[in-house]
Formats: C-alpha cells, sequence, structure tokens
C-alpha cells in the first residue's frame, strides 16, 4: 500500500487467489483497473479491494430492491419514453456516461472509466435516482429504472463480469448471456432541462441535510423552509417535485 516493492525476501507479496477468497474476483479485477493509470506503479491497497467489494454489494442490493418493486429486465434497447424530469434525467446521465466510457477507452484510460462506473452508479443511481423515486414508482419509472439497471450492468460487465453476469440472469428472461451483448450506443438523448431541474432538486436537499446536520437537528424533526429568493425556474422545479424534496429533506412548511 506504501509503494514498496514486492519481493520474498521481505515476505510482502500478495496472493491474488487470497484476495479473491476474502473479497471475491469482481473486487480485485475492478481494483485493477481503477489503480492502472499510465506511468504510474499499482499500489496494492487491500482497502481499496475491500471497498470494491462494498460497491459489488451497493449493486447488488440495489437490484433487489428494484425486483422488490417490480423493476425487471428492460422489454427494449433503446431507452423508453419518459416524461417525468427525475426519469428524463438519469436517462440523460447514461448517455452521458456511455459518451465518457468510449472516450475515456479511445485513451486506454481504464482507470478513467472505472471511476466514471463508480460514481454514476453508486451516486446518480444508488444514492439519488433510487431514493428519488421511492414512494413514486409508476409504469414509466419502472420501465425506465429497469432500462437504466440494465445498461449499468452491460458498461459495468468487462469490469465485473461475475456479478453482472449473475444479475442479468436473475432480473428477468434474457434472449442471451450478458458477455454477447452490444456495448451500448445511443443517439443524442441529453436533456439541458432536465438537468437543470434536477439538480436544482438535489442541490437543494443537500443544501438542507447539511444545514440540519450543522445544527444538530434531530432526525425525526420536520422543519419549515423560508425561501427569501426563488427564480422562476427554481419555483417551476420546486413545484413539480414538492413531494420529493419533502420527504427527502424533511421539511414541511413552506414560504
Amino acid at each position: 500500500a506504501d509503494g514498496t516493492k514486492m519481493s520474498k525476501s521481505k515476505g510482502n507479496v500478495v496472493d491474488p487467489l487470497g484476495l479473491i477468497d476474502q473479497y471475491g474476483a469482481d473486487a480485485l479485477r475492478f481494483f485493477m483497473a481503477a489503480m492502472e493509470s499510465q506511468g504510474r506503479d499499482i499500489k496494492m491497497d487491500e482497502k481499496r479491494v475491500e471497498g470494491y467489494r462494498n460497491f459489488a454489494t451497493k449493486l447488488w442490493n440495489a437490484s433487489r430492491f428494484c425486483q422488490a418493486n417490480g423493476i425487471g429486465a428492460s422489454s427494449s434497447v433503446a431507452a423508453p419514453a419518459a416524461t417525468t424530469a427525475v426519469n428524463r434525467w438519469i436517462i440523460s446521465e447514461v448517455v452521458d456516461t456511455v459518451a465518457k466510457l468510449d472516450k475515456a477507452f479511445e485513451e486506454l484510460r481504464f482507470d478513467g472509466m472505472a471511476d466514471v462506473l463508480y460514481h454514476f452508479v453508486w451516486d446518480q443511481f444508488c444514492d439519488w435516482y433510487l431514493e428519488l423515486i421511492k414512494g413514486q414508482i409508476d409504469e414509466e419509472t419502472q420501465a425506465v429504472a429497469g432500462w437504466v439497471l440494465d445498461q449499468i450492468l452491460v458498461m459495468l460487465h468487462p469490469f465485473m463480469p461475475f456479478i453482472t453476469e449473475e444479475l442479468w440472469g436473475t432480473t428477468g428472461k434474457r434472449a442471451k448471456l450478458l458477455v454477447h451483448r452490444d456495448w451500448p450506443a445511443f443517439a443524442n438523448l441529453s436533456d439541458p432541462q432536465a438537468d437543470a431541474e434536477m439538480t436544482f432538486v438535489t442541490s437543494l436537499i443537500d443544501d438542507i441535510r447539511s444545514a440540519r446536520a450543522q445544527l444538530h437537528v434531530p432526525v425525526g424533526l420536520k422543519c419549515d423552509l423560508v425561501a427569501t429568493e426563488l427564480s422562476p425556474a427554481a419555483r417551476a422545479a420546486w413545484q413539480r417535485n414538492e413531494a420529493l424534496i419533502r420527504r427527502m429533506a424533511r421539511v414541511e412548511g413552506f414560504s
């Protein structure tokens, strides 16, 4: 972990089979990709391998949450039709992620690809999207969430082939194995309006949570929210997403 070269005489050689037994082959494989950077030695940090094992667990639990809420395999390679801002936003994020992965791959930056995937899966999909749709999972959201999860499995498969193949087979009936699935390629589905709206929503929730933490406001206490200044776009975004903002930020009154 400190950059010392492995040496039998020093007794610091790491057995990859031992790491696989402890953390799984996917975690070690993702670690090697994430740490690969041109002109830099790989520091064998077991804590990082453990972290990527936790990342795999996060994906597994997200998949189980989807299944429990009627979200299964997508019936289409193309993105489903979406009307709500949160669904249009996550579709746009998928397309943006694929573009970033393609660019990093052209530059042979496997560490860059791993970084993009990690933050999209953990931050955008698990921590934000799945939390935002809780309690309002209608047919449109089921279709979009299933499609997004499918794209995640396809994009992540070269880095974590075992867990993604397993989830691919358990989330729905498939015509072929994931390893035979084509790499995603989409037309320009960017949605600046949805991106701006959800940036406002997520930033507002983050700011409220931060203020609550700084003031040691009890988790169960709902607070009133006072807006001193709101642009027309921000007010419209609040009105369209009021229910989820109130739920996730634990606010009650609004003036």
